[in-house]
């Protein structure tokens, strides 16, 4: 996205730092992605003061895009192998159950509102609930939440969130371009296309 919009400022957010997404309104996109198991409990305890406002920039479309398990932090918990439970945010209706000796690896083809979406999974957990109503793509090829459905991720306004790895990005040329226009980019161009 930096390449595809170079005169985009880019705000990082350090773990001790308030996220400039929580008091400005005009951020355009608020990018999370893969962490190691440590550090999303760090992430959850650090944004638990932002719960409440996380949702409500959520209800009023701020544009979100999480992918691999970033979207765990925003359940209802996260199970370890032994049984123990890490509480998340509470966002959505989901939970994560972690299982640290098999490693997920596996190709997802499937739809995304009408662009086919292409990526690669490598995950320790499988995220649980229903998102029927709110789910990112459906696969063709590979997974959803978990390897019970074919409803992959979770979408609520403008929200969206996925396992799917990637490089995401790179892969669909067609959803890049759809997020920067969601970002209000007016004539988007690819870099490198």
């Amino acid at each position: 996205l930096e390449k595809c919009i170079p005169e985009a400022e880019i705000i990082e957010t350090s773990i001790n730092e308030k996220p400039k997404f929580i008091d400005q309104d005009d951020i355009s996109l608020v990018y999370m992605g893969t962490l190691s198991e440590r550090s999303q409990e760090i992430a959850i305890q650090k944004l638990k003061p932002y719960t409440e406002k996380i949702k409500e920039k959520i209800e009023k479309n701020q544009l979100f895009l999480f992918t691999g398990n970033s979207i765990e932090i925003l359940g209802n918990y996260i199970e370890n192998d032994d049984g123990s439970k890490i509480e998340a945010l509470g966002i959505f209706d989901i939970y994560a159950k972690r299982n640290m000796l098999t490693r997920h690896n596996s190709f997802f083809l499937g739809t995304y509102e009408d662009i086919e979406i292409l990526g690669f999974r490598g995950q320790f957990t499988m995220l649980y609930g229903n998102n029927e109503n709110n789910y990112f793509a459906k696969a063709e090829m590979g997974i959803g939440i978990n390897e019970q459905t074919k409803l992959e991720g979770i979408h609520k306004n403008n929200f969206l969130a996925t396992y799917i790895i990637g490089p995401i990005l790179i892969l669909n040329p067609y959803f890049t371009l759809k997020l920067l226009k969601m970002m209000g980019v007016e004539n988007p161009k690819l870099a490198f296309e």
